[in-house]
């Protein structure tokens, strides 16, 4: 669960004439992505690419998508760089700095002979009102052969699961709500709805299991609850120490690792103050983790957190939320472990097997958190293990 980067405001929006790189700051990742400018020390959180905006101007943003064809296959990735150029409509003689911008999205590791891509660019400090923007890929050269027109403005069609083009121009909206713009093959907030369903159908499947083990319900739903409620904190904390604390990591970003270690525990600890049998009761709750983790990865994959690699082989396109792709349906494969596991242990659960033990429960967490150490490598952003992040090149599988 993390989620996956986002919005920061900065100084002002370029103006046409003068072209701002919205790379510099940020070192190449694993995937292709846009990588946001440098926020200046007193901004606000802005979204990735995004063209800074001064403390005195108008809160206005406009997000834009563009299709971008990767080119033929049988060629290793590069890195692409677009051009976005926008000038306001209705403006009489020469643009302000607020009528008309330029800025420059490097996209690392464009994975040749995929499916056509798109990108989504954020950009702050304008005027309200309607824009022409133009995009075009000004290198390298085999990307300009690829595209050698200027790139189409795009949207998602869910019904066909594709891009579809977008005529018109675009319009600004209110800045503090362009995160909530939804990027092609990303549904705003499915991450955060998932992830309630998953815990309360956690807490509802309980005492099913419970019963079966002659574990007292009342008791041990609040250990439950408890447990749920540090573990939501476990998931925020581990994921700041991987990512760094910032800002940025506050408000966004989980990793299950964190409460699969801290919400086990602070159950244990408060099962044990209330009275509750420690082994029958882990036992009892195993199914239920893992069917959250099956909900809470479907989650993830409509949000664009945990996204995938891209590839050429077998995948299904999807978006880490400023660049889709066909990817390794990572979020979906880890859900289909989660389904597993919460089956198997079911059977266990209500066969009485290793009755009241906890061996259950601590023989599928082990298996769990062996197989996620594989399941991290097919992601976009990797990580060698749970613990420790390590960036590696996009794979054509």
């Amino acid at each position: 669960m993390s989620s996956k980067r986002r919005p920061q405001r900065g100084s002002h929006a370029t103006p046409a004439r003068s072209v701002a790189t919205a790379n510099s700051a940020r070192p190449r990742v694993a995937s292709p992505e846009l990588a946001p400018a440098s926020p200046a020390p007193d901004a606000a959180p802005t979204s990735p690419g995004a063209v800074p905006i001064a403390a005195e101007a108008e809160p206005q943003a406009l997000v834009v998508s563009h299709r971008f064809d990767p080119g033929p296959g049988g060629a290793p990735p590069y890195t692409a760089t677009i051009r976005l150029t926008g000038r306001r409509r209705g403006v009489v003689g020469a643009p302000g700095s607020e009528d008309a911008f330029s800025t420059t999205e490097t996209v690392v590791g464009v994975v040749p002979g995929s499916d056509p891509m798109s990108t989504t660019t954020w950009v702050y400090g304008i005027a309200s009102g309607e824009w022409d923007v133009t995009a075009e890929v000004i290198g390298p050269e085999r990307a300009r052969a690829a595209n050698p027109t200027a790139l189409s403005a795009v949207g998602w069609s869910w019904r066909r699961w594709a891009m579809v083009g977008v005529a018109g121009p675009a319009k600004t909206r209110w800045a503090l709500t362009a995160p909530l713009a939804a990027a092609p093959g990303v549904m705003t907030g499915s991450f955060l709805a998932a992830a309630t369903i998953a815990l309360l159908g956690a807490v509802a499947a309980q005492p099913l299991f419970l019963t079966h083990h002659g574990v007292s319900v009342g008791p041990a739903i609040l250990a439950s609850v408890l447990a749920m409620i540090i573990g939501v904190a476990g998931a925020k904390a581990w994921y700041m120490v991987l990512k760094g604390p910032s800002r940025a990591t506050l408000r966004e970003g989980w990793s299950v690792d964190g409460f699969l270690v801290s919400a086990p525990v602070v159950a244990v600890v408060t099962g044990l103050l209330l009275g509750v049998p420690t082994g029958g009761y882990l036992d009892a709750i195993a199914p239920t983790i893992f069917l959250a983790v099956a909900v809470g990865r479907v989650g993830c994959f409509l949000t664009g957190c945990c996204a995938g690699r891209i590839t050429t082989g077998p995948g299904i396109w999807s978006s880490d939320r400023r660049v889709g792709a066909r990817r390794i349906p990572a979020q979906l494969i880890e859900s289909a472990v989660g389904v597993t596991l919460s089956i198997l242990t079911s059977a266990l659960v209500l066969g009485r097997v290793a009755q009241g033990t906890g061996l259950v429960f601590v023989g599928s967490v082990v298996l769990y958190a062996v197989v996620r150490q594989g399941l991290l490598r097919l992601r976009a952003e990797s990580r060698r293990f749970s613990w420790r992040r390590a960036d590696r090149g996009p794979a054509a599988a």
